[in-house]
């Protein structure tokens, strides 16, 4: 599994458990306010790794012999 792969398994499962504590309402305001930001933090992180694997995916090409290739998608940041 890559880094990338790694990265976004262990946000989306930090966001899961954020929500599951919510759920849960055993917070306070300020507290519960704390970790929906967190969560909308670890969402946006998710949403922009997800949208890099998906650019990658569209840059897999056919060459001439009918091969796939991969080109790289170009960085953002």
């Amino acid at each position: 599994m890559g880094e990338a792969s790694k990265g976004f398994e262990a946000s989306l499962k930090k966001l899961e458990a954020i929500v599951e504590e919510l759920e849960k309402g055993e917070f306070s305001l300020e507290e519960s306010l704390k970790k929906f930001e967190e969560g909308l933090k670890l969402g946006q992180a998710c949403r922009k790794m997800l949208e890099k694997a998906e650019a990658r995916i569209k840059k897999l090409v056919e060459d001439e012999t009918g091969a796939l290739r991969e080109e790289e998608a170009p960085e953002d940041e």
